[in-house]
């Protein structure tokens, strides 16, 4: 048919079809699904096999795995030329060295740390025992019984600290002098005979409060804890406590507040007397 001269051109209109092959009904997804799948079923394979197999068979199983290109040590953790020295995880560990761990391969924990007998921990039941020993004397008599809420037992990281804490009503020390009270005497006597039978170190540090000296008195407050912590010491000593056994003997004066609030609080002063582990 002929073209009018005024008809108008009609646009040229290009469909483009995009074929999604398979759309959101497609397998990509089964694919991963398998994969995961079939890492379960392996992990539980194993998991039956450990639990259902015997010590020797499981030793057969780690002979089985044995490196071919890498040669361990004999004796080691290992296979008997290689990997697990033809031992399951669950055998007691046999390194050659002095320090050979007593536990398994699946839990070792150093000696001289928390634990049971076989991973260790002579340390703690040292000091675990000193501190039974103090409580114990503490409570023998009525008079210590009383003394008793001076004391406080902290651990920290060098060992149990003892410390001997003033109040209201009791003073370890004659106002601003270094000379024992008779309460106080008792105290520590009390506790060199818990101490005696250990052997750990000891240190001790005094403490005061911040009331300053009077005018006309030579002395401060550094001087006055360092040698109430001598004067301790050498009350330890008396009492039956071996003098080699004293690491070291400070004094910090009203840098340590048992009460930051209250600088002039009398329970600032104090004896600290910590047992080493």
């Amino acid at each position: 048919m002929a073209k009018k001269k005024d008809e108008p051109v009609k646009p040229i209109i290009v469909k483009k079809i995009t074929v999604v092959a398979g759309g959101h009904h497609g397998g990509a997804w089964k694919v991963a699904y398998a994969d995961f799948v079939t890492a379960m079923m392996a992990f539980f394979l194993l998991l039956w096999i450990l639990g259902a197999t015997t010590e020797k068979q499981r030793k057969g199983i780690a002979d089985y795995f044995t490196p071919t290109l890498v040669k361990n040590k004999n004796a080691s953790a290992g296979s008997a030329a290689g990997l697990l020295g033809g031992s399951s995880l669950t055998d007691a560990d046999n390194y050659p060295h002095a320090m050979g761990q007593t536990g398994t391969r699946t839990m070792t924990v150093p000696r001289d740390a928390t634990g049971g007998a076989k991973e260790g921990g002579t340390k703690v039941k040292r000091t675990a025992r000193a501190k039974q020993a103090i409580e114990q004397k503490l409570q023998s008599t009525d008079a210590l019984r009383r003394l008793a809420r001076q004391v406080r037992m902290v651990d920290t990281t060098e060992g149990v600290r003892i410390d001997l804490v003033d109040d209201a009503d009791f003073s370890m020390f004659r106002l601003g002098t270094t000379v024992l009270t008779p309460e106080a005497a008792q105290l520590v006597d009390a506790l060199s005979q818990a101490l005696g039978p250990d052997r750990g170190g000891l240190t001790i540090r005094g403490h005061t409060d911040a009331l300053p000296y009077r005018e006309g008195i030579a002395g401060n407050n550094w001087s006055l804890s360092a040698g109430r912590a001598e004067a301790t010491r050498q009350a330890l000593m008396r009492d039956g406590v071996v003098e080699s056994r004293f690491r070291r003997i400070e004094g910090v004066a009203d840098t340590e507040l048992l009460i930051p609030a209250d600088p002039h609080d009398p329970r600032n002063r104090r004896i600290s007397i910590t047992l080493l582990d």
